[in-house]
């Protein structure tokens, strides 16, 4: 019995090694060598590339918003103004509104937010110096590279470290408050435009229902 077991254990461990063939030094090194390339592969893989956006696009977008501006006359018409006669056709009405003139919103905006700078000089001060600092640093650094201790010092980290410097004197000069008074009175009067303008009375030849289907006549 004690030869049998011996027997049965040799030639298990033969099948075992046919089955698993020893690999060489170089080919184990390559193999491990392998894994952390696949690795830092997956893991570049997996990080998002960050969103860029480009100055071709910018243009782009204000072109646009400048085009889709309506005229004035019509956009404080007075005649166009009228309550909503019921809640249904004020939930249509404003979203039409909001689409048509959204680029007039965002330049009643654009005015709210001048009409406070210029209300407030000490917040324009700030502004004004915060933005002269980011243009000093954009013009030496095409000159010459900015660095400390043997580092260089990006141009992007320069204008993080301008913007990071400015946020107390901004605190300081009241902005807090003007970003608040500037969203708060932005909202009020986009949603009073919208609410009370009576968009059907525009003549806006994309946006009529056309009749189709037969015409039923009642006898």
């Amino acid at each position: 019995g004690h030869t049998v077991w011996c027997v049965s254990q040799c030639l298990g461990q033969h099948s075992g090694n046919a089955m698993l063939p020893e690999l060489n030094p170089e080919e184990k090194l390559e193999v491990e060598s392998e894994q952390p390339a696949e690795q830092t592969s997956q893991t570049d893989m997996s990080m998002a590339a960050p969103l860029t956006i480009s100055q071709p696009d910018v243009k782009e977008w204000v072109a646009r918003r400048r085009e889709n501006i309506r005229p004035f006359g019509t956009f404080f018409s007075t005649n166009n103004f009228n309550i909503p006669p019921s809640v249904g056709r004020l939930t249509k009405r404003m979203p039409k509104n909001i689409e048509y003139f959204q680029s007039n919103y965002m330049l009643m905006f654009l005015v709210l937010v001048v009409y406070c700078l210029i209300s407030s000089p000490m917040l324009l001060i700030v502004i004004a110096a915060a933005g002269g600092a980011a243009y000093v640093a954009a013009r030496k650094n095409k000159d010459r590279k900015l660095c400390i201790a043997g580092h260089e010092i990006t141009l992007a980290y320069q204008f993080r470290i301008i913007s990071v410097c400015s946020v107390p004197f901004l605190f300081l000069a009241g902005a807090s408050g003007v970003v608040f008074w500037v969203l708060g009175a932005s909202i009020f009067c986009v949603t009073l435009h919208a609410a009370f303008y009576n968009y059907d009375a525009l003549d806006i030849p994309e946006d009529r229902e056309q009749l189709v289907g037969p015409i039923v006549e009642d006898v």
